[in-house]
């Protein structure tokens, strides 16, 4: 059975690989590890929780997935923001990936909100 395709899963996959080349880049040029290597794991973690949720044994399964999706990219868009006061980052280079950032969190906040309201999940109840 062919399945739709997932745009939110495509962009944390192309955001993926931006936060991949970012972190080669931080490492080879910028002589930067700590703050990259937590940005990488965050920022990849994204789209492996989004993976993860295609085969989700259950609702609450899915949403506990987008739910961690959503979580780490929140925190990547901190450890951007730490590179960029850092001066790790310039301006251009931390505008373009923490816009893409942002568009993910967007999404993810949509997707977590709509299944929560499928489910009758209030947001008290988390």
């Amino acid at each position: 059975m062919k399945r739709e395709p997932n745009i939110l899963l495509e962009k944390s996959d192309a955001f993926s690989a931006r936060i991949i080349k970012m972190y080669q880049y931080l490492k080879d040029y910028k002589r930067e590890s700590i703050m990259s290597k937590q940005v990488l794991r965050s920022g990849t973690s994204i789209g492996a929780n989004l993976s993860e949720s295609k085969n989700a044994q259950s609702t609450p399964d899915y949403l506990s997935k987008q739910n961690i999706a959503l979580k780490e990219a929140d925190e990547t868009l901190f450890w951007l923001k730490k590179l960029y006061e850092g001066g790790y980052l310039n301006d251009k280079e931390y505008n373009s990936i923490n816009q893409d950032c942002t568009e993910l969190v967007k999404m993810l906040v949509t997707s977590v909100k709509t299944l929560k309201r499928k489910m009758g999940i209030t947001e008290l109840q988390n």
